[in-house]
């Protein structure tokens, strides 16, 4: 990866449907080269998607909680399958430190927080903190 990938990398982060002319005239090459260069990252694993950065709240899902899992027991495959197949959860991740798990959900209301919240207690016990604002 050289300097004009991370260039590419960067344009695309900001907006992923952005043209690969509009890309090539920035980083000066052509629409085709830009694609080689995209497809390329594509193969390699650097580009693993293209997504959609969505506004929970206009979508009915305002309610954003962060949960630090601890289990309590060995089965993560289970809990990982659970956390697969939830679409609540938009994030997860297995950690070191406090916790064996960070979650992100987004979720329309206490009901449904609760729900999960019970849900997850069926693999370990959970802390959960609540965002307030999103900075970045």
């Amino acid at each position: 990866m050289d300097h004009t990938d991370q260039q590419i990398l960067q344009l695309l982060q900001k907006d992923s449907r952005m043209q690969w002319q509009e890309i090539g005239k920035t980083v000066h090459l052509t629409g085709q080269a830009v694609a080689v260069r995209i497809r390329s990252m594509q193969d390699e694993g650097i580009i693993k998607a293209f997504t959609v950065n969505l506004d929970h709240e206009k979508l009915g899902r305002p309610i954003c909680a962060l949960i630090t899992v601890f289990m309590s027991s060995a089965n993560h495959l289970s809990f990982q399958g659970f956390l697969s197949n939830s679409e609540d959860i938009e994030e997860a991740y297995r950690v070191t430190g406090e916790g064996c798990y960070w979650l992100k959900a987004n979720l329309a209301n206490q009901k449904e927080l609760n729900k999960l919240l019970d849900d997850i207690l069926m693999y370990g016990n959970y802390k959960v903190n609540m965002a307030i604002d999103k900075i970045k």
